[in-house]
């Protein structure tokens, strides 16, 4: 029981110094990463620019149309997509008790990128009959439900295969996620040159496209699943217990699955529809997160929020101003950064298996 009361919260328990100090830190990077990334592109910004607001009756300059309506949605889309996926991938290492866990290594990202690319192709009838305003709706909700597919198929294959295991998960993770780049690839072949195009930039990754009504529903849904996660904190550190002892404890495991699950797959749904199939994120955040602030969900949770924006603001300034004029998918940067991450965790967790 002494180890359960450390995993629960206590009342009037004090959090450690660095529970707040270093996330400050983090906060503060973070913030000095966007003023520098606003600032800086192909497009300079005049101090002017950002009194030329949508709200002016001056003449609008080429910088204050870009910082208005392409450089600030885009920025406000990248935290929201940054902070979801970290967000997702901390609970999904929570979740599974798995420290290289994430929605993109478990195949849900892949399957609501599948799901999006039939649509694109095999059922692109759907858009003559949707109406205009509706359609930007249509490839997130079949995101959702191609993440949502995936996530409960990896959870029953896996209790159904090896119960408990974490190799079987993570192989369970893996052939869904070929058998949906499979999908993607078929949907590749059948597309038409405008349709390819399309499926390239799902499965690539780019926040090009990003506007204010992508930026304010992302980050109302992250508001939203944000605060029902942070709920769930409590019952995700008796879950690391294992199952036998939250269930002890009056835990409602099933109950807490399914709510986990749904929030890990609407927000890589969200993503991914709008803005592709962006990797490793997620297995990021959580681990700097852990690294800054301890094991505690409580203080896991957001501060992964919190690098998995910043990760994903400097991945995004890169993509954006190596290549200028042309721009480069954020999703390569974010597989070079986290190829190898995965390889230094896989290695570390390796040399613990051996000495164990």
């Amino acid at each position: 029981m002494s180890a359960l009361g450390s995993a629960l919260p206590v009342p009037g328990m004090k959090a450690p110094r660095r529970a707040w100090s270093r996330p400050a830190l983090l906060s503060l990077a973070l913030a000095i990463a966007v003023v520098v990334v606003v600032q800086f592109g192909a497009v300079p910004i005049a101090l002017a620019d950002w009194f030329n607001g949508p709200w002016s009756d001056a003449p609008k300059t080429g910088g204050a149309h870009v910082l208005w309506q392409l450089r600030l949605p885009r920025i406000g889309l990248t935290l929201a997509v940054g902070a979801s996926l970290g967000l997702a991938g901390a609970l999904s290492q929570a979740l599974f008790r798995n420290p290289m866990a994430e929605p993109s290594l478990l195949g849900v990202t892949s399957g609501a990128a599948a799901s999006v690319a039939l649509t694109l192709t095999v059922f692109a009838s759907l858009h003559a009959v949707i109406p205009p305003d509706a359609r930007l709706w249509l490839l997130p909700l079949v995101g959702f439900v191609g993440a949502l597919s995936v996530c409960f198929a990896l959870e029953r294959l896996s209790r159904w295969l090896a119960p408990g295991s974490i190799a079987a998960l993570l192989l369970c993770g893996l052939a869904l996620q070929a058998m949906a780049f499979a999908i993607v690839g078929l949907c590749s072949f059948i597309a038409n040159d405008e349709q390819l195009r399309a499926i390239n930039f799902w499965t690539l990754g780019s926040l090009a496209g990003a506007n204010w009504t992508m930026a304010a529903v992302m980050g109302g849904a992250l508001l939203l699943l944000g605060s029902m996660a942070w709920r769930m904190a409590p019952r995700l550190n008796a879950l690391a217990l294992g199952e036998a002892a939250a269930a002890h404890v009056g835990i409602e495991v099933d109950r807490l699955r399914l709510q986990a699950i749904t929030i890990v797959a609407l927000l890589s749904a969200l993503a991914v529809a709008w803005c592709g199939n962006i990797g490793f994120i997620g297995l990021m955040a959580p681990h700097l997160a852990r690294q800054l602030v301890g094991s505690d969900q409580r203080h896991v949770l957001p501060n992964a929020m919190l690098a998995g924006a910043l990760l994903l603001v400097v991945a995004d300034a890169f993509a954006r101003t190596l290549a200028v004029p042309a721009e480069i998918p954020v999703g390569v940067f974010s597989a070079l950064i986290g190829a190898p991450w995965f390889l230094f965790l896989l290695r570390g967790a390796v040399r613990r298996m051996g000495s164990a």
